[in-house]
Parts: C-alpha cells; structure tokens; sequence
C-alpha cells in the first residue's frame, strides 16, 4: 500500500464486502466476459483458441448474470452519493450487465460506443468484423448529480476522433486504437485496455484527488490513468501475476509524472 494507491491480491467479493459504504468517487469494470471455453479469436494473424483463464470461464447465462448483478450491487453501495459507474464489454457481457443495472436502479448516463480502427482481422470470413466495444456510464440513482468535466471533453488534449471536429462537443463514438505495444513493457494481459481509453474515462468524471476503484483491474490501465491524472486508486485481482504487473505499472506511472 502506499499513500497514492492500494492493490489487493484476493477474491474481489471477499475485499469488497469489507470495504465500507461510499468509499468511491468513480468505478471502473470491465468484468470477465465468460468466453474461454467457447471461442476463438484471431491472435498474430492466426487463428487462436480463447483460453484467458478459468476466471473467464462460461457457466451458463442464468449463473454469468448472477455473477454480474453481484457485483454490480456492490458497487453500488460502495459509491459515493454522486459518484459514477463505467462498465466495459462486448456483446457477451454488456447487456446482461445493462439489464442487472436497470434491475438495481442505476441511472444510465450514457452507453459509448469504444471504435478500434486497429481491430484484428476475421479469420472466419463468416462475420462482420469485430471492432468495437460498448461502454455503459451510470450513476447510482436517478436523483444523483453526477460530475462531468465538460470542457475537458470538449477542449481537452485528446485524440481527436474521427467524428469529432475540434469545436463539437464529444461524441458517444471514440475512435482509439487497441492496446500499444509499449504499454506492455512489464507484461501482458489477455483483455488489457489502452491508457488513452482510461485516461478520457477518468478525466471526464472525477477531479484531482478522487479515488478510483476498479474490482476486477487486470494488469492495472485504470490505476494507471488514474495515477497520472492525479487521482488515487484502489484495485483488486485474484491473480499475483497480474498484482505484480500493475504495481510495475503504477511505480512507473508515479515515477515518471510531469514536475508541475
């Protein structure tokens, strides 16, 4: 642990029910999709089986979206009044998870709609071409008032997309490249998101000195974003590989912040 962020190496239900209420300004999930024992997908040009891990294992849709409301209710308690939620999928996830939300009386804010210009090819050539992913923003209930950064959004230094002229608004279409080589120099993770990604997320909808938590953070993008942004983080992940990775990540990120 240190003073700028906290990384626990246990079963993600185990931490979270002993944390305690509203304890977060922002969460962040991009939960398993539960896809490892029944695809395949296209890795260096060929055709790969997907296997990330027995975390992601398929058990059946009714136990996937306990799973996912379970969480989810979680979550839920721990954010703080006006706090928000980002859950991150693709079409194996992401609507049970809108569904579970709706159940749970999250007000959502917006659903974006995450573009890789850079998606790997369909081997198959038996359907379209997977290239994008679909980002739900919430916030706990419908009277809440939520933080946005609007002038960030719409001013800020961002990769500017390829729908976005730079006196509009911003979109619910990002266009950002999947995850560069470069942000795997300490490793890699089967579902790593791309810094830029996390780095809008996290300055769209916290301030300087918010607390980011995200219960399922992998190799660690969002404490990442969240380090560089000034913000502090709290990050669970059952596996020590991936603990020892993000720390990498976030030491790195720490150290190697701009002088103000």
């Amino acid at each position: 642990m240190t003073s700028e962020y906290q990384i626990f190496n246990q079963d993600s239900f185990e931490v979270m029910k002993n944390l305690p209420d509203e304890s977060f300004d922002m969460i962040f999930v991009d939960p398993p999709y539960m896809i490892s024992n029944v695809g395949t997908s296209c890795q260096n040009g060929k055709l790969v089986s997907i296997n990330k891990g027995k975390w992601d294992y398929c058990k059946g849709v009714e136990q996937n979206y306990e799973f996912h409301k379970r969480w989810l209710a979680e979550c839920k308690r721990l954010l703080k009044p006006n706090a928000t939620l980002w859950v991150s999928g693709t079409y194996h996830s992401i609507h049970p998870c809108g569904f579970a939300m709706q159940q749970l009386n999250y007000h959502i804010l917006n659903d974006i709609i995450w573009f890789k210009p850079n998606a790997s090819p369909n081997l198959s050539c038996k359907y379209f071409t997977a290239s994008h992913e679909t980002l739900l923003w919430a916030r706990k209930d419908k009277k809440a008032k939520h933080y946005f950064d609007y002038q960030a959004m719409k001013n800020g230094d961002f990769p500017k997309d390829i729908l976005k002229k730079p006196e509009h608004q911003m979109r619910t279409v990002w266009a950002i490249n999947a995850t560069p080589p470069e942000e795997k120099k300490f490793g890699k993770h089967p579902t790593q998101k791309p810094l830029a990604l996390l780095e809008r997320i996290v300055a769209a909808s916290t301030k300087e000195g918010d607390v980011v938590f995200d219960p399922f953070m992998g190799s660690g993008t969002t404490g990442v974003a969240a380090l560089k942004l000034n913000r502090k983080f709290v990050g669970i992940d059952n596996t020590k590989e991936y603990c020892e990775l993000a720390k990498k990540r976030f030491d790195d990120a720490i150290n190697n912040k701009p002088l103000l």
